[in-house]
């Protein structure tokens, strides 16, 4: 008699197992995207509140911070803790905030206080302050939620993705 065997075919299991990878890798590509995402919405975070504390400054002592010539081609970030020290030492800001990927000193933030009439401002308005973000990971240049700034003789929404600005 013809005795009959359990169990599965080796093309049965070689398609489960070719069907569980392709999910487990669509899975994986959302999964990315959802982090990527939420980088950004961190970073944008950040900048909302950096932008709150400046403001808090300047009610306090009606100047912005002052720049101090940072390692990042002159910016300040807030990893070398040139212009987040007197926001965090006043309580505006909890702790130095820093970009979610980037380790080093510079990051993606970048702050900066220029003189007055820099770039052709209204020197008649003081001296300004200039905050933004380089790299965001899901938007191009300049990103849907930035305010921008500018003066005459420079644009810093072109060198920035999320850039703000302030006169003192």
């Amino acid at each position: 008699m013809y005795k009959q065997k359990r169990g599965f075919t080796l093309i049965e299991l070689l398609v489960v197992i070719a069907i569980i990878g392709v999910l487990s890798s669509v899975v994986l590509a959302s999964l990315s995207s959802a982090r990527t995402k939420a980088r950004d919405a961190k970073r944008l975070s950040d900048m909302q509140q950096m932008r709150t504390a400046l403001e808090l400054y300047h009610i306090s002592f009606s100047m912005y911070p002052a720049s101090g010539g940072g390692p990042c081609g002159g910016w300040d970030s807030p990893g070398d803790g040139t212009f987040t020290t007197p926001l965090v030492e006043n309580d505006f800001i909890p702790d130095h905030l820093s970009d979610p990927t980037v380790n080093d000193n510079c990051g993606n933030y970048a702050y900066y206080r220029y003189n007055a009439g820099s770039y052709g401002c209204d020197a008649s308005k003081g001296p300004f302050f200039v905050l933004g973000i380089r790299d965001l990971e899901t938007s191009s240049r300049p990103h849907s939620a930035s305010p921008g700034w500018s003066c005459p003789s420079r644009n810093w929404q072109n060198e920035f993705d999320w850039v703000i600005g302030g006169f003192q």
